[in-house]
């Protein structure tokens, strides 16, 4: 009889090309799991409108409240987030719970291909270049972090406060 084992281990996150969907959406759900595990201080999600992410799955869910506590920071970056909201129940749920660690901006005006489709920590980062066929690459060297940082970085000086935690009525 073999004794039971805890959670699964997560592998450490990779350093490769990506491609398609399936395989996109599990590096996303990695990136949080570990997150999670690693304590990861700051995430930066970056995407036109993340109706492709998994955002509302529950071991995503799991996964960032397992990484909320003191001294964290969570910014999204996106377009609009219309297709947020719709799509992605516990996620707008945890939002509204995390509001005083998440910083949610927008760039309504921009072309949709031209906002970055990733995740940045400082740790490991995850980009697709090809948001259509969900080609692109990931890993945590310190160049690609780099870069990505300032591509970011651009996008977020351009950005307006957007996706409000409540919204305030009469």
């Amino acid at each position: 009889m073999t004794e039971p084992t805890g959670p699964r281990e997560l592998p450490d996150l990779p350093s490769k090309r990506f491609e398609g969907r399936n395989e996109f959406r599990q590096l996303v759900r990695d990136a949080l799991a570990t997150a999670a595990r690693d304590g990861w201080r700051e995430i930066i999600l970056s995407d036109a409108s993340f109706e492709d992410w998994p955002l509302g799955e529950r071991a995503v869910a799991d996964s960032l409240q397992a990484w909320a506590n003191g001294g964290r920071k969570l910014t999204l970056l996106a377009r609009r987030y219309d297709e947020v909201v719709r799509l992605h129940a516990r996620f707008v749920r945890w939002r509204t719970t995390w509001s005083h660690i998440v910083t949610a901006v927008g760039c309504p005006s921009a072309d949709a291909q031209e906002i970055p489709s990733a995740i940045w920590s400082p740790a490991w980062v995850l980009e697709r270049r090809d948001p259509v066929h969900c080609n692109g690459y990931c890993g945590s060297e310190p160049e690609r972090r780099v870069l990505l940082r300032e591509s970011l970085n651009e996008w977020l000086l351009k950005a307006t406060p957007a996706f409000p935690a409540t919204t305030l009525g009469l």
